[in-house]
């Protein structure tokens, strides 16, 4: 044992309990003993170890009952059984209630530091999965898609309601919304969450590769098939594949998968045998899936085997609510990964961000305050930070009559101008507030009805 572990040793044999205490002492590890299962079990009860080396025929409170108790409150502890030649019998039914290995008696010391290195490594391998697996729920949990309003509330009440049915999903969205995040979302809150994720973007390989790469294929299918191969489809058995950018798949393929999704089942390449699957599909495009159906691009019936459930998304200029909310978060999430102190927008850069229109949305937002972070030598990120593109939108603001013109001696019309001012402001605050007029009266410092009063006067559309 390189590095020291904790065992609890349990024997009623005070001679055979201490020489073993001092082997494994010697073997570099931190050894606790008890001499019946009773005080055992006391131990147990107060104090973490990471295994329990204990003989099987203990009077009362027995082996046995350590393991049981073991599997029922201490999952992560590892159980090892000592037994007689008499009772290995015993032994093997134990380990089927959860036991790691035993070890009969006389004890070879060797072999019992074999297995205690056996069982070690594979405890490592169960916490990194266990860990692995907690942190994906974690990322995937519906409260790290960020969004206060209304469009994402919706879509937050849907996703609650068909993470509990086994439907086929339909993401919708331009590019860079968080369609694959969504998906993943969806998988990972589900009754399949201990089974794959499987997600394979069907633009970004070549049409001849991509029915292998889905449906798998047999040795010799063709030229280069040297070994048989699973699909994304059985390697997602059980559990969720997620098929991005669906409306790209040609013909031929829409023909096979329509028929994955009516039977069930799939065949390899080259191969007439069938395959059954339990599989949740959930596709997602940023194409228009009707339109590609009334040009004869897109099959209509595998449209509407996809499209039982719908989850369209915003753009991120149509919530714009969402956006210092967003961009928070992200400066948040780059400061921890990059190990930098916290960050904060100066006003002027938070102000560019709600201006902006956003083209590659959510995914062109992280990227931007990904630099910004790394390239950024000052705890606050100004407009100096941000992309060329980002900065003309100040420059539309500068440009706009909110800015003052300087009194001349030819003089101005003031009253017009102020009218000019206040009709693009509320024109502003309407946009942001997607027009809702009480939301943009606020964002103005205005009642409802003096911006209503106001919009008439204006002569604003209502």
């Amino acid at each position: 044992m390189k590095t020291q572990h904790r065992i609890l040793l349990v024997d009623d044999d005070a001679g055979s309990r201490m020489a073993l205490a001092a082997l494994l002492t010697g073997a570099n590890a931190l050894v606790q003993t008890a001499g019946s299962g009773e005080s055992a079990l006391e131990i147990l009860q107060q104090n973490h170890f990471d295994i329990l080396i204990t003989d099987l025929n203990l009077p009362g409170v027995s082996g046995i009952d350590l393991l049981k108790w073991s599997r029922a409150n201490a999952t992560e502890t590892i159980v090892i059984l000592i037994t007689g030649q008499g009772s290995a019998e015993s032994a093997v039914t134990a380990m089927k209630e959860g036991a790691f290995d035993y070890i009969t008696k006389p004890l070879n010391f060797n072999e019992l530091l074999m297995v205690i290195d056996k069982a070690l490594e594979k405890h490592k391998l169960v916490a990194e999965n266990t860990y692995l697996r907690e942190q994906l729920r974690g990322k995937y949990k519906f409260d790290n898609i960020i969004g206060n309003s209304a469009p994402m509330q919706l879509i937050f009440r849907n996703m609650e309601k068909i993470i509990h049915t086994d439907s086929t999903v339909l993401v919708l969205g331009e590019s860079g919304t968080g369609k694959e995040l969504v998906a993943r979302a969806i998988h990972f809150n589900s009754q399949r969450k201990n089974h794959p994720f499987v997600a394979i973007n069907c633009g970004a390989i070549p049409s001849e590769l991509l029915e292998s790469e889905l449906f798998g294929h047999i040795r010799g299918a063709f030229t280069g098939a040297i070994a048989d191969k699973p699909g994304k489809f059985e390697l997602a058995n059980h559990g969720t594949i997620f098929l991005d950018e669906i409306g790209t798949m040609p013909p031929l393929l829409q023909t096979r998968l329509l028929r994955v999704l009516q039977e069930h089942e799939v065949e390899r390449v080259g191969s007439g045998r069938k395959i059954k699957l339990d599989v949740r599909v959930i596709s997602a495009t940023n194409a228009d899936l009707e339109k590609s159906v009334q040009r004869g691009l897109f099959r209509d019936d595998l449209y509407y085997r996809l499209n039982v459930i719908p989850i369209p998304l915003p753009a991120l200029r149509d919530r714009r609510e969402d956006i210092a909310l967003l961009a928070r978060h992200f400066l948040k999430k780059c400061c921890a990964e990059m190990n930098r102190e916290s960050m904060a927008f100066s006003p002027e850069a938070l102000r560019l961000f709600e201006l902006y229109e956003w083209p590659g949305n959510v995914r062109e937002m992280e990227n931007i305050i990904e630099r910004a972070v790394a390239l950024s030598d000052s705890a606050i990120v100004t407009a100096g930070d941000l992309p060329t593109a980002m900065r003309n939108a100040q420059q539309n603001i500068n440009s706009n009559p909110l800015t003052a013109p300087r009194v001349t001696m030819d003089g101005v019309n003031m009253p017009e101008l102020l009218m000019e001012i206040e009709r693009t402001m509320i024109n502003e605050a309407l946009h942001l507030s997607r027009g809702i007029k009480a939301r943009a009266a606020t964002l103005l410092g205005l009642n409802r009805t003096t911006l209503v009063e106001k919009m008439k006067r204006l002569d604003l559309k209502d």
